[in-house]
């Protein structure tokens, strides 16, 4: 067995009248996320570390985003695109670790439902999925509240 290490990162910022998904869950907030899909920064990052650990290309590369069948997608539905072609390869996520920044809302109510639902559509284990929220701070644009940034790491066992 061969072991992989990929790291992912998202940001996208919010916009209004748009509801805010995180880690495939609708978190209420009066604003939502801007992007081609539904915007959820937390599972293109954790697409895109999965992507890079089998030099796969990036998350752009495998769902464009002008491709007007994506239009406001669920992320859910990539990411299990992305579980079956894992699955069709043998390859088995070890463990994913994860973190949002953002000043608002606060994610701690929501990581549980997240870590669910990230697993599930993984057919993994909860507890190899982890997430945690953190602020900046104040500074930057996530700061300002106008966005959100995750960084994503991913470990893979290949056979």
């Amino acid at each position: 067995m061969e072991i992989r290490i990929g790291i992912g990162y998202d940001s996208h910022r919010f916009i209004v009248e748009r509801p805010f998904y995180l880690g495939g869950v609708q978190i209420p907030y009066e604003s939502g996320l801007l992007g081609h899909s539904d915007g959820d920064a937390l599972i293109h990052a954790i697409i895109d570390a999965i992507l890079g650990a089998l030099n796969w290309g990036d998350i752009g590369k495998w769902f464009p985003d002008n491709d007007p069948e994506l239009k406001d997608i669920r992320s859910t539905m990539l990411l299990s695109k992305v579980k079956d072609k894992l699955i069709q390869e043998h390859i088995r996520i070890v463990n994913i670790d994860s973190v949002v920044i953002l000043e608002e809302p606060k994610i701690a109510p929501f990581v549980d439902s997240m870590r669910e639902t990230i697993s599930q559509i993984l057919c993994i284990e909860k507890e190899r999925v982890s997430i945690k929220g953190k602020t900046n701070e104040g500074m930057g644009f996530v700061g300002r509240k106008e966005g959100v940034q995750v960084f994503a790491v991913v470990v893979l066992e290949i056979p």
